[in-house]
Parts: structure tokens; C-alpha cells; sequence
């Protein structure tokens, strides 16, 4: 029962953060956020700007401010991992793609800078191509390039070792 709870109290909050994050994320919000200030500051001189008056906007705005990170990060995770599934998706469809690129988002940093020598190696090879489409891959580039990677092009080796291209 706990289990249905905890979904229950999930699934309830993902609502709340959905309906807060498109409600803020609206020229209506920004309009009232602004008639706020405008009233608060309007309030100073009733007030003689005191420090009360002060804490009030101070103490308001960082409860916002505090609430939305939350909420704004709890929605980025989500736009974020379903846009990583949907290019999943594609390189997983496409035919020539590398399957090998479909989790690259769990790569620690060390590895996705690799793959990012690597692939600008790739970059330096197309634009020798007279023809946008002639490289489509790392591999294809590879066996057109055979030389460029002080190898025969049709080499020992079907993939090129990613740690001794970027070297």
C-alpha cells in the first residue's frame, strides 16, 4: 500500500509541477508578477520605505525564486529525458547510424570529450569531400579515409578504435 501511496503523492506533484510551470511560464504571470512590485513599491512611501516594507518583497521573492528552481528543474529533467528517448529513437531507426551513440548521455565527461575529438576528426575528413553526402559515418569515413589514419583502407580492423583515432 505504501507503493500506491508514494505514485499517488508522484503522480499528484507531477501535476502540480505541470500546471505551475506552464501557469508561470505565461505573459499573465509576468503581468501580475509586475503589478506586484508596482503595488509594493507604490506601498513605500505609506510604509516610509522601512525595513519591514523591505522584508516583505525580499522574503517573497526568494520563497518564489527558491520554489520555482524545483519546479523549473523537475520539468527540464523531463523535456530532457524524453528528447534523449526520441533521438534514441532515430539513431536506433536509421539505417548506417551508430547504436553506439544511443546512451552517449550516460558517457562520463572524459568519454563524451573523446567522442567529441573524434567526431570533429570526422568533421576535418567530410569537409575534404567535395560532395555534402559522400561521409555518412564514422566507419564509412574510415575506409574512404584509410590513409588519413596512417592505415590501409581496408584495414584489420571493421571499426576504428576510438582511443587510438583521437591519440
Amino acid at each position: 500500500m505504501a507503493r500506491n501511496k508514494t505514485n499517488a503523492f508522484s503522480v499528484a506533484l507531477e501535476r502540480l509541477s505541470y500546471q505551475a510551470t506552464k501557469a508561470t511560464g505565461t505573459s499573465m504571470a509576468f503581468m501580475l508578477a509586475l503589478a506586484a512590485i508596482l503595488v509594493w513599491l507604490a506601498t513605500g512611501p505609506v510604509f516610509h520605505y522601512s525595513d519591514t516594507w523591505q522584508l516583505v518583497i525580499n522574503t517573497g521573492t526568494t520563497i518564489i525564486t527558491f520554489l520555482m528552481v524545483f519546479l523549473i528543474q523537475r520539468a527540464q529533467n523531463k523535456d530532457a529525458l524524453a528528447i534523449h528517448l526520441k533521438l534514441n529513437e532515430i539513431v536506433a531507426a536509421m539505417e548506417g547510424a551508430s547504436n553506439r551513440l544511443i546512451d552517449v548521455e550516460d558517457l562520463s565527461e572524459a568519454e563524451i570529450q573523446a567522442l567529441r575529438k573524434y567526431y570533429r576528426r570526422l568533421i576535418e575528413l567530410a569537409r575534404q569531400d567535395d560532395v555534402l553526402t559522400n561521409t555518412h559515418s564514422i566507419e564509412e569515413a574510415a575506409s574512404r579515409h584509410g590513409t588519413k589514419y596512417k592505415r590501409p583502407a581496408g584495414g584489420s580492423r571493421s571499426k576504428p578504435n576510438l582511443k587510438e583515432e583521437v591519440t
